[in-house]
């Protein structure tokens, strides 16, 4: 059973991901507790800096305390006005990384963690597996 956290972000990845009509992510608590185990490697900064695990990964720092996860995978999503499709690229000096991982077809499970930073602000990081945003490859 999973918590009130880990049911609003899966439902949040999986929302964004049926618009595309793409597979369903599952839960995965190893990912969960690999993103927490890293979002606390930044707590004392809230730098946004990846790990070096062999997932992929999005992470999301909001000043303050009154982030839910959920507005991370919003904030991500939103990235898709900046994906160019027919180049498979993102637009000029815009980042759409995130949102290609978030929908990248062949991932399969996702976990994420939220803390507090020890000056109060948000930061949320979550894992996929198998990885996106590989080379040569369209996401959907």
């Amino acid at each position: 059973m999973l918590d009130a956290f880990s049911t609003q972000m899966l439902a949040a990845h999986n929302a964004v991901r049926a618009r595309h009509r793409l597979p369903r992510l599952a839960w995965s608590n190893k990912l969960a507790n690999y993103a927490k185990w890293y979002a606390n490697q930044r707590r004392k900064d809230c730098r946004l800096v990846h790990s070096t695990g062999d997932y992929g990964e999005n992470i999301f720092w909001g000043q303050g305390k009154r982030w839910k996860g959920t507005d991370a995978v919003k904030d991500w999503a939103a990235q898709e006005a900046y994906y160019d499709y027919g180049r498979d690229a993102c637009m000029a000096n815009r980042d759409c990384l995130h949102y290609t991982q978030l929908v990248w077809r062949s991932t399969r499970r996702v976990g994420c963690a939220r803390i507090k930073c020890a000056n109060g602000d948000t930061y949320v990081v979550c894992e996929y597996d198998p990885h996106g945003n590989v080379i040569g490859q369209r996401p959907y």
